[in-house]
């Protein structure tokens, strides 16, 4: 197929190519606005969908053992769950090390694209998949966080300053929510406190750096790690299983 960065969007792949070479001298004559947009897929699906499922069963326990969680309704447990998962699995991905690379996924044939042109209102649409800006856009965010060395605590009082985010629409009792994110930001602030007193903006900057995780949209993450394993099954069903009725529930 002919390149889409020609014609209209010529000036734009100029100035990719441009900036390209600042980042990667000598690669950027062979690439252009496309590269970004292609389709990508786990170049280890087996290793990294099993440390990744790993990571949300972990995910999943931290939320059944903090006792206030209980204490909220489910109503506002579930919006906390929907909201808060990806947050908090890609947190779990940093403090777990995970790391994983992609390659090129096989672009559909023609006679495929052909047969499914003609196919019925009433069939499922082909599965998307990742492209290759989407995940770099990720990683960015994982080797951003890697760089602030956290300890375990600072994970801890993170993860219930993520957990406990008053502003989701619905929410019944967000005031008590809010006090919930204020105690474990606070706990944070005192434990930097003694840790990095020399670090006066640490906190400001983990908070920062951990508000771009909630940047990251949900089918990504589960196109990503989760959809080689699960198939088409509604990870949002999956989650709330693995929360209320089924302990120990990994994913398939």
């Amino acid at each position: 197929e002919r390149c889409q960065c020609h014609g209209e969007d010529k000036n734009t792949a100029i100035l990719y190519t441009l900036l390209s070479q600042n980042l990667h001298p000598g690669r950027a004559r062979q690439r252009c606005l496309c590269h970004q947009r292609r389709t990508v897929r786990l170049r280890t699906p087996h290793v990294t969908c099993q440390a990744a499922s790993d990571v949300l069963v972990k995910t999943i326990s931290f939320m059944k053992n903090v006792p206030s969680f209980h204490l909220l309704p489910k109503e506002d447990q579930l919006l906390l769950l929907d909201s808060c998962w990806v947050p908090l699995f890609l947190l779990g991905l940093v403090q777990e090390m995970v790391t994983f690379e992609v390659m090129e996924a096989p672009a559909p044939s023609m006679l495929k694209k052909i047969l499914l042109s003609g196919q019925s209102k009433g069939q499922e649409p082909e599965r998307t998949q990742p492209t290759l800006a989407a995940v770099q856009r990720l990683q960015c965010c994982l080797n951003t966080f890697w760089t602030l060395d956290l300890s375990p605590k600072e994970y801890a009082y993170l993860k219930g300053a993520i957990l406990f985010n008053p502003d989701i629409p619905g929410l019944r009792a967000s005031l008590y929510i809010e006090s919930l994110q204020w105690e474990a930001q606070r706990a944070l602030q005192e434990l930097l406190q003694p840790l990095h007193p020399e670090d006066q903006g640490r906190f400001s900057h983990i908070l920062l750096v951990a508000s771009t995780l909630k940047s990251i949209p949900p089918a990504l993450i589960t196109d990503l790690f989760f959809r080689p394993v699960i198939g088409d099954a509604d990870i949002a069903e999956l989650l709330v299983e693995m929360l209320y009725e089924a302990p120990g529930l990994c994913v398939p």
